[in-house]
């Protein structure tokens, strides 16, 4: 069994893993910036289930997105910060959620363990919502394979699928959150959110790792579904 026998204090105080017998460098890299990582402290010692709640709550005290949020569904919820944020902002929101990992109860929120892609799925979220969502958030990307253009692409259709299930759920004038990649949403997804929403910012949180690849686009003020046009019969 491979085993962490202990920590050592390096310069200025940098928490380092003793021995990672069994471990690969890249392992150990990552338990040293886990042990050293305030956020990662923060979280543990507020009860957040992980470091990117601070990525909500730093999108938030900006744009200010939460305040009076009802209903709100969480796309790629695992493993339940950002729902824990919603709930503790929002305490009386209705929160629905979805992951294709399984996800430990949250009070007030209700989750499913399936994949956002699958026909079942948007219909079941609205149904459980019971009314227009005031607020969807999506922290979703895809599984990386190591190629970057692929990475890339995987990541922003799922983007692009949250997107046009917020323009389906939203109320008028309610909000969609979502990471995206280095140089933010692309032009056609720009456009079709100009198209729905008033405003369209992009945002990269404190909280957000310098060297990580993530963005977040927040479009306000949604515009509302286009009625249908009168019948020619």
């Amino acid at each position: 069994m491979s085993t962490t026998t202990g920590r050592s204090t390096g310069p200025g105080g940098r928490q380092r893993v003793k021995t990672a017998k069994g471990r690969t460098t890249a392992s150990v890299r990552w338990l040293e910036r886990q042990l050293n990582d305030p956020y990662v402290r923060l979280a543990k010692a507020e009860g957040y289930r992980s470091r990117a709640a601070y990525k909500l709550i730093e999108l938030d005290t900006r744009f200010k997105f939460l305040k009076g949020a009802r209903r709100v569904i969480d796309l790629g919820i695992a493993p339940g910060g950002w729902s824990q944020v919603v709930r503790k902002v929002c305490p009386k929101a209705l929160v629905v959620g979805i992951d294709l990992l399984p996800v430990d109860p949250i009070d007030g929120v209700t989750i499913f363990e399936m994949d956002f892609m699958s026909d079942a799925a948007p219909g079941l979220l609205a149904e459980t919502l019971g009314g227009p969502a005031d607020l969807v958030l999506s922290d979703m990307a895809a599984n990386t394979v190591g190629h970057q253009q692929t990475d890339h692409l995987r990541t922003m259709g799922l983007v692009e699928a949250g997107a046009l299930f917020a323009s389906e759920v939203l109320r008028p004038g309610g909000c969609f959150v979502a990471k995206v990649l280095a140089g933010g949403a692309d032009s056609a997804l720009v456009a079709a959110l100009k198209r729905d929403f008033t405003t369209i910012k992009h945002a990269k949180p404190p909280a957000s790792r310098k060297e990580s690849s993530e963005w977040y686009v927040v479009a306000q003020g949604f515009k509302g579904r286009p009625e249908a046009p009168p019948s020619s019969s």
